[in-house]
Formats: structure tokens, C-alpha cells, sequence
């Protein structure tokens, strides 16, 4: 459940959810900062 919900809260950036870039590394580095955004949003909580 917590996966899922995660999935879900990083979908919400429109590159992750679209793969709008269709290199690796710069898909990855997408869903890195997207993390981030999220965790330093909880954490301000």
C-alpha cells in the first residue's frame, strides 16, 4: 500500500507519468528530484 501510494504522488509530475524523456538517465534523474520535491514537502510537515 505504501509503494502504490508512492507511485501515485510521483505520477502526479506530468514527465514522470508521460516519460517524456526517453533517455534513462534523464528519466531517472526526473523521478530523483520528483522524490526529492516530495520528500522535502513531507518532512516541512
Amino acid at each position: 500500500n505504501v509503494v502504490e501510494r508512492c507511485f501515485a504522488r510521483l505520477k502526479q509530475f506530468r514527465a514522470v507519468a508521460t516519460r517524456f524523456d526517453k533517455l534513462a538517465d534523464r528519466y531517472r534523474a526526473g523521478v530523483v528530484l520528483a522524490s526529492l520535491i516530495l520528500w522535502l514537502r513531507e518532512s516541512g510537515r
